[in-house]
């Protein structure tokens, strides 16, 4: 639910911070005092566009700010949403701060727990927080996926809708198969006949992976055999046998240098400097005879070696790739070549195309009917409380729209139609339905969905346009009714629905100097009594209306 929603310098707000509660929260005030101002701030900070002319005259930018309390139930799915977006977590998943700046040059930013977010994150977010119902704002019951998804939610069965849609997935993947493969023919032929003779020869080849570098470190050494065997032999002579070694002018400056240092031990370092010279060079010496021991320089390896190298080399000048790449080739085209006669396999993909249409239709046609049954039932419920809603004569119709091959959501479209008045014929709600009309056929929609909405924070702009009497007593009392499972926020200008709420904002302006300013005021009881006396009386208030006022908040 909304928790706090915060503002600074937003239109004539100069800075504003108010807590909500849960339950029925309405919110009064006189023509002009601001109250859509809250609304815009908070659509503004659930993704939508925003514009300059939003920010409060003088003033460089404004900030809007939500926090969302997140339900239990919603706090795994949010968790995770959060992590798969790259969102921080806060308070163990229980918060939800959502934020939007709007600069004087008409850019904006979005954050979402203090992380920078795009609008598109934030809508995403909004669209599973707040739904706002009203004549001049985005619903989602004008479009059709929602109308889907708000009848399956109400019938239970989401989870068989995800079913079909899967099936439906799968099925249409299987389908562009069958038709690529019945669409390649010739061409797939001779690919086939490519890949085969292309595997052959690799197979015959059979390079190895880390091959080409081993054999090309080989050829080097069996190709300089006579110059590496007289390079060794030239530094054994010079390190060890020849008279004027490097061994016996090393041992010879050694001793001299280690009788020395009994005599000075600034010496000592150098005198060990010159032993481990000697130890080093004797095991330098030690390790070329061993090499030239073990070192073979067999001719007849040398021309086997030239042979594989001249093969590797001449298949990978023919492939036009580096002959180290031969390996992966060889597995690439083994995996092409398998991926490609499956592909071909016509009469096994039909087989398959054929076996998934029958799952997909059999929990399709279970989902129609279970759609068929819901939409009589949700049908009926509105249209009985659209008789309160001064809508008498009015009916809503579910209208299940067959789709000729099915589709991803099952084997029609859903589509709310309405007829406004007895005997006129329903059709699109989108179209025919009023602004004031749409909005009351939403919250009464709401209500009777109640327990399988999926937004817990509701917001109603208005939607007593065009009645009162005994029908603005029936809208309070739908909107209370809805406030027990969900928050609900309502701007009103109907004494009978303000009077119903749990909770009550006054919203109003003042004067600052030059400037005007908006307030909103959380109201105690006797100013309740003020507040709807107002909204009986206009601008005059007498005791009759305060006593009227009285009443109506005594009834609730």
């Amino acid at each position: 639910m909304l928790q706090t929603l915060s503002l600074r310098d937003f239109v004539i707000v100069d800075q504003l911070e108010l807590d909500f509660s849960s339950g029925f929260t309405v919110l009064t005030g006189e023509t002009g005092a601001g109250k859509s101002i809250l609304l815009d701030a908070l659509s503004l900070v659930l993704g939508e566009r925003a514009d300059s002319s939003q920010i409060r005259e003088g003033c460089n930018r404004a900030e809007i700010s939500a926090l969302f309390r997140i339900d239990q139930l919603q706090i795994q799915h949010f968790n995770q949403w959060l992590d798969e977006q790259g969102f921080p977590i806060e308070d163990e998943g229980q918060s939800l701060l959502l934020k939007r700046t709007v600069e004087a040059n008409g850019r904006s930013r979005a954050f979402i727990n203090g992380s920078v977010a795009t609008l598109v994150q934030l809508r995403e977010a909004g669209d599973q927080l707040v739904d706002i119902h009203g004549q001049h704002a985005h619903q989602l019951l004008l479009k059709g996926g929602a109308q889907r998804e708000l009848l399956d939610r109400h019938a239970n069965h989401l989870e068989l809708a995800a079913e079909v849609s899967q099936l439906f997935k799968t099925l249409n993947e299987s389908r562009r198969k069958l038709e690529q493969a019945e669409n390649a023919g010739q061409d797939i032929e001779r690919e086939r006949e490519r890949l085969e003779w292309q595997l052959e020869e690799l197979t015959e080849l059979s390079p190895q992976d880390g091959e080409w570098p081993s054999i090309q470190s080989e050829h080097a050494r069996l190709a300089n055999g006579a110059k590496i065997i007289s390079g060794c032999q030239e530094a054994i002579d010079a390190l060890s046998d020849a008279d004027n070694s490097v061994e016996s002018t090393l041992s010879k400056a050694s001793a001299n240098m280690s009788a020395l240092a009994e005599h000075d031990s600034a010496l000592c370092d150098i005198s060990q400097a010159l032993e481990s010279a000697q130890i080093q060079i004797d095991e330098a010496v030690h390790s070329l005879n061993r090499y030239l021991q073990k070192l073979d320089l067999d001719p007849g390896r040398l021309s086997e070696v030239e042979e594989r190298m001249q093969a590797l080399h001449g298949a990978a000048r023919k492939y036009r790739i580096e002959a180290n790449e031969l390996p992966k080739l060889l597995l690439d085209t083994s995996e092409r070549l398998e991926a490609l006669t499956a592909s071909q396999n016509i009469e096994a993909l039909r087989e398959k195309v054929k076996q998934e249409e029958l799952a997909y239709l059999k929990q399709a046609k279970i989902l129609t009917q279970k759609r068929n049954k819901a939409a009589l039932d949700l049908g009926k419920q509105v249209t009985t409380a659209m008789q309160d809603l001064s809508m008498a004569g009015g009916q809503l119709e579910i209208a299940l729209l067959p789709l000729a091959e099915g589709g991803t959501h099952g084997l029609e479209q859903i589509e709310f139609l309405v007829a406004g008045h007895t005997g006129s014929t329903p059709r699109s709600l989108a179209k025919v339905a009023s602004g004031g009309e749409l909005a009351r056929i939403s919250l009464a929609i709401s209500v009777i969905t109640s327990k399988a909405s999926f937004t817990p924070t509701l917001i109603f702009d208005e939607v007593d346009a065009g009645i009162g009497g005994a029908v603005a007593e029936t809208v309070g009392k739908l909107l209370r009714q809805l406030g027990e499972s969900h928050q609900i926020l309502c701007v009103t200008h109907l004494p009978q629905v303000a009077a119903q709420g749990n909770h009550h904002l006054k919203v109003s302006k003042s004067q600052a100097g030059d400037k005007t300013l908006s307030q909103v005021s959380p109201l105690g009881r006797s100013e309740r009594v003020e507040e709807v006396a107002r909204m009986l009386g206009g601008t005059t208030i007498t005791g009759t209306t305060r006593r009227h006022a009285r009443e109506l908040l005594e009834q609730h």
